[in-house]
């Protein structure tokens, strides 16, 4: 049977691609993606031509049939998401599964994850590590959850776009002011930024900003028994 394979891509430098990354790329006979025009600028980075499936989160259970007749036929494909590793806060959980259940080879290519870049620079105590990702845009939810994943009392790692940052700490403020945070913006691009603090203390630094900008990843402390 021909094989899926699943390539993580850069979160934003593009020198953190893997050679294996590359080589599976080139190799493929057809690659899915989150969106053709995101990822055909990282194949033109590497010159790499290859014929391009769109699998994305509105489309992913429509869509992946695309790639299953590749697959189908004997031929390899790789799915890649925007950024970071598929499936993980993107796309591409119901593409393995059904991969997987017609009888075809599953094989991750790793790479570049947020979630472990954050984590390696949080330098919090605590082996237990918590991948949660977005919650939900409505307030009252957020803080059911968030307050859930505080009471587990272990560290937890969230992600948030810059139009909800301040709501999200804010929240988190209210919940637990004394929790401290490490917060990254736009990791590992040209202005990439980290910052330590309460809920508190980093909204008050966001707040003075004429406009918020980039992506945040937040690494949430736990206590020093998790």
């Amino acid at each position: 049977m021909a094989i899926l394979y699943i390539v993580a891509t850069p979160i934003g430098n593009l020198q953190d691609i893997t050679l294996r990354a590359l080589e599976t790329l080139k190799t493929a006979d057809v690659i899915g993606c989150e969106d053709t025009r995101h990822t055909r600028k990282l194949l033109s980075a590497f010159d790499i031509h290859k014929p391009l499936v769109t699998c994305n989160a509105h489309k992913e259970r429509s869509e992946q049939y695309e790639i299953l007749t590749y697959l189908n036929n004997g031929q390899n494909a790789a799915y890649v998401t925007d950024s970071g590793t598929p499936g993980l806060s993107d796309p591409g959980t119901a593409l393995v599964r059904r991969v997987r259940e017609e009888g075809h080879t599953v094989l991750p290519v790793p790479g570049a994850s947020a979630v472990t870049a954050l984590a390696s620079l949080g330098g919090f105590p605590g082996k237990t590590l918590i991948f949660e990702g977005f919650l939900s845009p409505k307030q009252g939810r957020r803080k059911k959850e968030l307050d859930l994943l505080l009471k587990t009392e272990k560290k937890f790692i969230l992600f948030e776009s810059p139009f909800r940052i301040l709501k999200l700490l804010a929240d988190i403020k209210a919940l637990d002011p004394l929790r401290l945070i490490l917060l990254g913006r736009e990791m590992t691009k040209q202005y990439e930024e980290y910052r330590e603090g309460t809920a508190g203390e980093l909204y008050e630094y966001l707040e003075k900003k004429d406009r918020i900008r980039g992506e945040f990843s937040l690494l949430v402390s736990g206590n020093k028994k998790s």
